[in-house]
């Protein structure tokens, strides 16, 4: 399995991304949206870069190798990608890395998040769990699911209570 193809389509997938949120930041701002959480977002964005550092890490300096079943997890990363195209799409302009909150803008219940409150969290602890497994990171996948579940823990109840308040002011 090719390590460097798959490793550079996610980068360049978080760049676009990135672009496509600080695209949606201005927009928003601009009808007077404002950023909750600010604290703890470099924090995300440190433990999203020192996971791609540890996963090159792990699959070049320790010689990892994909598994003989590396289509398992393989398979979930991309079912993972499909969701996120379509919770992306779902939020439209509410899409965002930061916490982006614009008062009575209302709660979108479409697409996935008809059925989960925040498919954007499942998936990417899906893909910090599968994308390293696809070539035996093992340790990567331990160490930065156990970081992702921390940092959700404070992330997830912030965004909570910012849309809960949006939605009621």
């Amino acid at each position: 399995m090719g390590f460097w193809l798959i490793f550079s389509f996610v980068v360049i997938q978080r760049l676009v991304e990135l672009k496509i949120a600080k695209n949606h930041e201005i927009s928003l701002k601009s009808k007077g949206a404002y950023e909750v959480g600010a604290s703890h977002y470099k924090w995300m964005v440190s433990l999203h870069v020192l996971f791609f550092i540890s996963l090159v890490m792990e699959v070049q300096l320790l010689g990892r190798q994909a598994p003989i079943w590396f289509w398992f997890p393989l398979c979930f990363f991309l079912a993972a990608q499909g969701v996120r195209i379509w919770a992306i799409r779902s939020l439209g302009e509410f899409w965002n890395t930061k916490i982006i909150i614009l008062k009575n803008a209302g709660l979108v219940t479409q697409g996935p998040y008809r059925w989960i409150r925040h498919p954007n969290y499942l998936i990417v602890s899906v893909e910090i769990l599968t994308l390293p497994l696809v070539f035996n990171a093992y340790l990567t996948a331990i160490l930065f699911s156990i970081l992702n579940a921390v940092i959700l823990s404070i992330r997830v109840p912030l965004e909570e209570q910012a849309l809960l308040e949006s939605v009621d002011e």
